[in-house]
């Protein structure tokens, strides 16, 4: 058996709106040699049933609608959770993220953690599609077993570039910590050494190409072997774990990665439509915005009245580069 953990980011340019980063989990029966194919089978299992999962900047696009993307994750979600999540609440529940961000930010947090779910109709139930798909990746010994992701609000964001980290330090460090924390599903009642090979596949970060240090400390590991860094790819392996953790452009073609990219993206959306709708109230007219940086400085510009009369702390709403 093999599990294999993908992460990716939503928000990691934008100025305003969270960084969120997301992880699935997968145990596939078979060795690692085999893995790859038999993700792409389970891919095309998911398409054949109705879920599209898919890089993310693949199945939504800006003014296409959210419901292809919606739809696949709360499918996801549907298979590891008991049913596919009613609200904010409930999907944050089951990501391990915070239902409620902390009382120091965002502003617009109160519609966050209000917003019910799904966004768009559904037909059929994501739970129906859920049972079905679950079927269909049984067959091929393909199980996915945990979504998991990490919202960093601007002030968070912040505070981290003050303590002397640069944006791909925060991208790599969550990314990392988060994989760390699915690494038990891997294990079995005898034990996380029976046979079980753990891959982590993450898109690349930025022009990063060196992360051995940042896997060290992340999967408390004294000694990282560096197999591989390159332009295209960077791979690690812990020695005496039987764990490869690989950084690769256009990771989002593999399964894993490409749902992780789908949930990050989702819960970014959610996000920003809560943001929008706050300050949309605020100051009418205010045309909404995705935070990418020139957008944002528009936004900011119309929008400075506004944070003025609610008092806001530009470090709860901006962050910086």
């Amino acid at each position: 058996m093999t599990l294999v953990i993908g992460t990716d980011e939503a928000g990691y340019g934008p100025n305003l709106g969270p960084l969120v980063v997301a992880a699935s989990a997968w145990r596939v029966d078979c060795d690692p040699a085999a893995v790859e194919r038999r993700l792409e089978d389970a891919a095309a299992a998911a398409g054949a049933t109705g879920p599209q999962w898919g890089d993310s900047k693949r199945i939504y696009r800006a003014g296409a609608g959210l419901s292809a993307l919606e739809e696949g994750v709360l499918v996801a979600a549907a298979l590891v959770g008991d049913a596919a999540p009613a609200d904010w609440p409930a999907l944050a529940a089951l990501l391990g993220a915070e239902a409620t961000p902390p009382a120091a930010g965002p502003p617009e947090r109160d519609l966050f953690t209000a917003l019910t779910l799904p966004r768009h109709r559904h037909d059929p139930d994501c739970r129906e599609q859920a049972a079905t798909l679950a079927g269909r990746l049984g067959a091929l010994g393909v199980s996915l077993v945990a979504l998991r992701c990490s919202v960093v609000q601007p002030r968070e964001f912040n505070d981290l570039l003050d303590g002397g980290l640069n944006k791909s330090d925060v991208l790599s460090q969550y990314t990392l910590d988060l994989a760390a924390t699915l690494t038990d599903h891997g294990q079995s009642p005898a034990g996380p050494a029976a046979g079980h090979r753990l891959l982590v596949w993450c898109d690349r970060h930025g022009g990063r190409r060196r992360y051995a240090p940042l896997v060290s400390r992340a999967f408390a590991a004294p000694l990282v072997q560096v197999i591989e860094e390159t332009a295209d790819r960077s791979a690690y392996d812990l020695p005496g774990r039987d764990v490869r953790i690989e950084f690769c452009v256009g990771g989002e073609a593999r399964l894993p990665v490409a749902l992780a990219s789908m949930t990050a993206k989702y819960v970014r959306e959610l996000a920003m439509h809560a943001f929008n709708e706050f300050w949309g109230t605020r100051q009418p007219g205010l045309a909404p915005t995705a935070g990418y940086p020139v957008d944002a400085a528009r936004w900011r510009r119309e929008a400075g009245a506004a944070v003025t009369a609610a008092g806001c702390d530009w470090r709860e709403v901006w962050r910086r580069s």
